[in-house]
């Protein structure tokens, strides 16, 4: 299988049915893929709306936490539970558009090269204090780490399935997949994405929150890629 669709949910239960028809319409015409929600301890129907059509989409499957352990925890159980040889994520919340996980599977399958391909926001649909926070935020992210990434809080990106498991198991790993690729001498690239306004349900995070969180995590990122050491090219010696 070469694409795992991996769903990260909190408390979506009026977001994900809608979200699961518009992902298998834009992915039909594409290679065989399959889709993971991963349900982070909700405590509404999410969960239950999932199992109820499960038996509609045969490449669906439902994993679910005992209880809340964090969107990366989330990503990493998807991925360990995956089969594809590329992982795309995507936010639970709709805001992320399916229609443009074609053309960031395209991008990867063109250029062998790339290891991920990182969704940029255009002409983001939020509120202003959250758009500015995002921005302030992602400035002092790029000059301390130089990952060449301009929005890394977009949910929309495509990677390596071997790749991401490489990664180290942080709590903070979605919000810097970008610089440790990066910092593991990886290519990946950025690629313009549709962003559209949440309809339904609340945000999970304020901006005091990110603030607060994001800066503990930066300075734990910058010891980690200074630390960290790129793997080795190595052969074996066999007997003639």
């Amino acid at each position: 299988m070469q694409l795992s669709v991996l769903i990260p949910v909190l408390d979506e239960q009026d977001n994900i049915l809608p979200l699961l028809e518009e992902l298998y319409a834009a992915l039909a015409a594409g290679p065989a893929f399959e889709v993971l929600v991963i349900d982070d301890g909700s405590t509404d129907d999410t969960a239950a709306r999932v199992e109820r059509v499960l038996s509609e989409y045969p490449t669906l499957r439902l994993i679910r936490h005992a209880s809340r352990a964090g969107k990366s925890a989330a990503l990493i159980a998807g991925a360990r539970a995956a089969q594809g040889t590329w992982l795309a994520f995507m936010d639970g919340d709709r805001q992320n558009d399916p229609a443009d996980i074609p053309a960031m599977l395209d991008s990867a399958l063109v250029d062998t090269s790339l290891a991920l391909v990182n969704g940029i926001r255009r002409r983001r649909q939020d509120t202003l204090s959250k758009r500015l926070a995002s921005r302030v935020a992602n400035t002092i992210r790029q000059a301390m780490l130089r990952d060449d990434c301009p929005d890394t809080g977009c949910g929309l990106k495509l990677i390596r399935r071997d790749l991401f498991l490489d990664l180290p198991f942080i709590d903070c790993l979605h919000r810097f997949i970008p610089a440790l690729v990066k910092g593991r001498g990886r290519a990946y690239a950025n690629l313009p994405v549709n962003d559209r306004p949440r309809i339904a349900g609340t945000s999970k995070y304020t901006n005091l929150h990110r603030a607060a969180v994001g800066l503990w995590d930066l300075f734990g990122i910058m010891w980690l890629l200074r630390r960290q050491k790129r793997p080795m090219a190595v052969t074996e010696v066999k007997a003639p």
